[in-house]
């Protein structure tokens, strides 16, 4: 009754068009009602409390330093690199459009802010060179899912707070399981583009290409900064979004003068409101959470879940099966929020390392931004790109099939996160 009362209850905000973040406190509501708990003090502390946490400062950080990077230029210098690199082959664009986004994956950490700026700066040379736009605009929306999986990754520090697992080790986790999804992409893109007969730019020269990469060493300084801090102890995950937010702040206005300070309050107000948006729904679903850890829903999820706990593969199986189902209805970051407390009590009865399962976990959930019918970034391509969502929805289906083989046969073969992990983490 209890869990059918907080589905139900949320299901029903959701399905009126109650914001997500509402939605959730009603649905925190009706569950305190159910349990005969009912107190607006209670609500108002759980929701004061649920932002109240210093990891979550590394949130509003990222999204000022992918902000800047955007507007300043790094992430235009990136795309640079990569044209220089593979923009002569054939199919290059596409090579171009996934070597860009992983690159762009390690400094902003945000699936829309790539896609919004992969969008803007390839689709358009992608279409005048003759490939299929729509195709076009589903290799850019399934390359922007990589960004909250290469570290540094907002997705997974908000599951690290919420599960309370150390942000570092999922950072330096997720490093090898999202290339491996850019190779995916990678491969899927040249088994599509194989018939094509466009005819490719010309080869760069050395020249230009050691000009393209020295114009880009500012960038690409930044992942390797944060990398090499966190994994030599030097700062925490919240102190690197200050660090990357600072550093892109510096080279975008001293080194490459394109971002103005008269710009700069713009960008500012504009992180400021993704920030709040995100920063609510958090919050807001930390009612919930507690709410749920009250009316134990976790043990009844263990006991449902029973049969799984002995098969720790068919167990994760079962899990990304119902994570791909919520995906295709509910954002990112509410997912993860109400999911965590739910399905990490069976994790940890199960045996399962936490930190393989939080980098599973989230890509899942990064997927689900390109699965129909919500699909965020489905939106963000589309309007963008000026396209219709029907066809950027078409064009994803081959990517978004190859993003979601590679996670199942992580799933079948857990060494291909947890080996890495443990190489990167020492």
């Amino acid at each position: 009754m209890t869990i059918a009362v907080f589905l139900g209850s949320l299901l029903l905000a959701m399905a009126i068009g109650m914001p997500i973040a509402f939605a959730l406190l009603a649905s925190g509501v009706a569950l305190m009602w159910q349990l005969d708990l009912f107190d607006a003090q209670i609500l108002a502390q759980n929701l004061v409390g649920g932002a109240d946490s210093f990891p979550l400062l590394a949130v509003p950080f990222f999204m000022l330093a992918g902000e800047i990077m955007n507007v300043g230029g790094l992430s235009r210098r990136i795309v640079n690199l990569a044209l220089a690199l593979v923009g002569h082959v054939r199919g290059g664009l596409g090579y171009v459009t996934i070597m860009a986004g992983c690159l762009l994956s390690a400094l902003s950490g945000s699936a829309v802010a790539d896609a919004a700026a992969l969008s803007a700066l390839l689709l358009p040379m992608m279409v005048a060179a003759g490939h299929d736009k729509r195709r076009s605009g589903g290799l850019i929306a399934a390359t922007g899912v990589i960004g909250p999986v290469i570290p540094p990754s907002i997705g997974l520090v908000i599951f690290g707070v919420a599960a309370n697992v150390s942000i570092s080790k999922l950072f330096l986790a997720a490093i090898v399981p999202g290339l491996l999804i850019g190779g995916a992409l990678w491969v899927t893109w040249a088994w599509l583009v194989r018939h094509e007969r466009l005819q490719p730019p010309a080869r760069k020269s050395a020249a230009e290409i050691w000009k393209a990469a020295r114009d880009a060493g500012w960038a690409l300084l930044l992942p390797v900064i944060i990398l090499v801090g966190l994994r030599m102890g030097v700062f925490t995950p919240t102190e690197a979004a200050v660090v990357a937010a600072v550093y892109a702040f510096f080279v975008a206005t001293v080194i490459y003068r394109e971002l103005s300070f008269k710009a700069l309050y713009a960008v500012f107000v504009t992180a400021a409101k993704t920030s709040a948006v995100v920063m609510l729904l958090i919050a807001a679903a930390m009612v919930s959470a507690w709410l749920i850890t009250v009316a134990d829903l976790p043990a009844k999820v263990v006991g449902m879940l029973q049969p799984f706990l002995g098969n720790k593969i068919l167990l994760m199986m079962a899990i990304m099966f119902l994570v791909m189902a919520v995906g295709t209805a509910m954002d990112m970051t509410p997912t993860i929020l109400i999911l965590t407390p739910v399905l990490m009590p069976v994790v940890n009865a199960a045996g399962i390392d936490p930190v393989y399962f939080g980098v599973m976990f989230i890509i899942n959930n990064s997927i689900g931004l390109i699965t129909p019918p919500v699909g965020v970034v489905l939106n963000v391509v589309a309007g963008v790109g000026r396209m219709r969502m029907d066809d950027v929805t078409r064009g994803v289906l081959p990517f978004m099939a190859a993003e979601f083989g590679v996670m199942f046969l992580m799933v079948l073969f857990p060494a291909l996160v947890t080996v890495p992990a443990r190489w990167f983490a020492g």
